[in-house]
């Protein structure tokens, strides 16, 4: 019987995502662009057109003939090994050859390397795909192997921001960046569902019904690929992407290269022969976004003013070093024959963000001050590392000890395939060997031990706000804001899921809920209502909850409380008696615990040192949390 022959969703059938089609045809057309980063909520089409993608890449020419090109998909929870190779330790016990396994990238060479959800990768592992991005090879240089194997592929890595960002250190090794987001029309909506319920009802006919179409794209990647090397791209218009890249305060060089790579690259998909004012526009748009956002709080994207502007300002700097014209003899003005180039068909740039809700009116339910901007108070502190003790084997991260796959070796362990422990192997063969034995160590394959390493995850980590009416004069907000603020930046920085629960009133609120998405925890703690009483019990109940069910959704990742308050429980009967006892129950979870005590005057009760005693944890007061001489260890709960 004849096998199932698997059929992918075109790429000319995708539907309301332009932008992200455009970025992807560009870096097939000039993979040295760097690749493209694709954001979005699920459900947007970014996996469907990477994979659809790859039908329309030119075949690769080997020494064995010619084959497809390829798409290659990274596991996020891939090991340096499977990434970049190995040595074949079966090989080199069985006949002591000494040879090397490639990995991924070399099977990636020349097609496409994929990762879903890039930003759950581990950050060594995004700094080598990108390292063999930009430069085509692999060199590794590990156990007495050394080998360089040609890896020269368009890297394509997708994630949705709610899971949390990439660092920007490594968001702007990224060629390209594009948002998507599920159109808002109604037609378009309408246009997806049909096809997609088309395509699932008979995929192949399907796919007839686009192959010419898709046909046509795949030949004009072909030809600007061909063209790619003939582009012209004049002064004026290198002077122009030197001016908005300036205009736009972009770090360092990548930014221009990249957009000037980008717009060649454009140039030729047009089938020009040179790089025109629309080529840098579209270019700006789809290389600069992202290394705008230089920080976890700041709104991603370019909006169509600022690209205005500073498309406006670097028109005044090419004008300003353009040879004046010959005058016209006959006064008639220029010549209209020529005409300007066409429009490109790059999409609209995405509508700003929304203003933000209206603040209530409601004397008892203060906000932040309106005009403090929770980034740049955070900005003035140098948070301390806060820590939980131990070694945890959790979510890759930069935060706690733990076992990982990567890091620094600590001890031999039985193997179980991955790294090698050396050392441990060749003693473990000494004891086994015959003492009277002569000649060469044997090594058995009951002698290979594994090497355990030890590096950094990332935790849960549970704000517990104090919003009382206690907390709520002008100048300790501001502190309070600023301090719970440092403490998100670290964690965006550290990888960390957080969460922050609410404390005021009668009740907690979770604010947030588990998230990799620190700037929403930010958005919502602005906005967050303050005033009332205290029923810390209830707050630390609720944070005992939430990391009950954390524990069973991810049993690896261990989590941590920071309580933000002055201890001043209120409201109900023996409120502080009861907050105590809440926080006793919390420490009997083992859950490790830091109290930041914000209590201030001449006369301090000292509550919130008491509610650190009860939770078995550890007590810092704001100036302190900023200190680097303070130790940032928090102890976990004792059983």
């Amino acid at each position: 019987m004849a096998g199932q022959v698997t059929v992918g969703y075109p790429f000319s059938a995708v539907v309301g995502q332009d932008r992200l089609l455009l970025a992807l045809t560009l870096c097939a057309v000039h993979p040295g662009i760097g690749g493209v980063v694709v954001r979005g909520e699920k459900g947007t089409a970014k996996s469907t057109a990477v994979r659809a993608l790859a039908a329309l890449l030119p075949p690769v020419r080997d020494d064995d003939g010619e084959r497809p090109a390829r798409l290659v998909e990274l596991p996020v929870g891939a090991t340096e090994d499977r990434v970049i190779g190995s040595i074949d330790f079966e090989r080199i016990v069985q006949d002591g050859t000494r040879a090397f396994t490639p990995g991924l990238l070399a099977s990636a060479d020349r097609g496409i390397l994929y990762v879903d959800e890039v930003n759950l990768l581990h950050d060594h592992l995004v700094d080598l795909l990108l390292d063999a991005a930009a430069m085509g090879r692999v060199h590794v240089e590990r156990d007495g192997i050394s080998r360089s194997y040609p890896s020269r592929f368009v890297l394509v890595g997708t994630m949705n921001p709610e899971e949390g960002e990439l660092r920007p250190q490594l968001l702007d090794r990224f060629g390209l960046a594009v948002d998507v987001a599920a159109s808002r029309d109604v037609d378009t909506r309408m246009d997806v569902v049909r096809r997609r319920l088309d395509f699932e009802f008979d995929p192949v006919a399907f796919g007839q019904r686009y192959a010419d179409a898709d046909t046509a794209v795949a030949e004009r990647i072909a030809a600007a690929r061909a063209r790619l090397d003939s582009v012209v791209l004049p002064d004026a218009e290198l002077r122009r992407i030197a001016a908005v890249c300036a205009a736009f305060d972009v770090d360092g060089m990548r930014g221009d290269l990249v957009v000037a790579r980008t717009a060649v690259a454009h140039a030729a998909w047009r089938g020009a022969d040179e790089v025109t004012e629309d080529d840098v526009r579209v270019a700006v748009e789809l290389a600069l976004p992202h290394r705008r956002r230089r920080d976890p709080f700041d709104a991603p994207g370019l909006d169509d003013g600022a690209v205005d502007d500073a498309m406006d300002k670097a028109a005044e700097s090419v004008a300003e070093h353009e040879p004046d014209p010959d005058p016209d003899p006959d006064g008639d003005g220029p010549d209209d024959g020529g005409g300007a180039p066409e429009p490109t068909d790059a999409p609209d740039a995405p509508d700003p963000p929304s203003a933000a809700p209206e603040q209530s009116d409601e004397a008892s339910d203060r906000r932040a001050p309106s005009g403090t901007n929770p980034a740049s108070i955070g900005a003035s502190y140098d948070t301390r590392l806060l820590q939980i003790d131990g070694v945890g084997e959790g979510s890759p991260g930069r935060r706690s000890r733990a076992r990982t796959t990567s890091g620094r070796v600590v001890r031999a362990t039985d193997f179980a395939g991955g790294s090698l422990h050396l050392v441990g192997t060749l003693l473990r063969a000494a004891e086994r060997r015959d003492p009277t034995a002569s000649g060469r160590l044997s090594i058995a394959g009951a002698d290979l031990r594994g090497a355990e390493r030890e590096g950094r995850e990332g935790n849960t980590i549970v704000f517990v706000v104090d919003a009382s009416g206690s907390m709520a004069a002008r100048d300790r907000l501001e502190a309070v804001t600023g301090a719970v603020v440092s403490l998100l930046r670290d964690a965006y920085q550290r990888r960390d899921r957080v969460a922050v629960v609410s404390v005021r009133g009668t009740d907690a609120e979770i604010l947030v809920p588990p998230t990799r998405s620190v700037d929403v925890a930010v958005t919502r703690l602005r906005r967050a209502r303050t005033g009332g009483r205290t029923p810390l019990a209830s707050g630390f109940l609720t944070a005992r909850e939430l990391v009950a069910r954390e524990r069973v959704r991810e049993p690896g990742r261990r989590a941590l409380v920071v309580t933000v308050t002055d201890g001043r429980a209120t409201g109900g009967p023996d409120p502080v008696d009861r907050a105590r006892r809440a926080a006793a129950a919390l420490a009997s979870d083992s859950v490790a615990s830091v109290v930041v005590d914000c209590e201030t005057g001449m006369v301090r009760l000292g509550l919130a040192r008491d509610l650190a005693r009860a939770l078995r944890g550890t007590h810092v007061t704001l100036p302190e949390l900023s200190s680097a001489s303070v130790a940032g260890v928090v102890r976990a709960a004792a059983a």
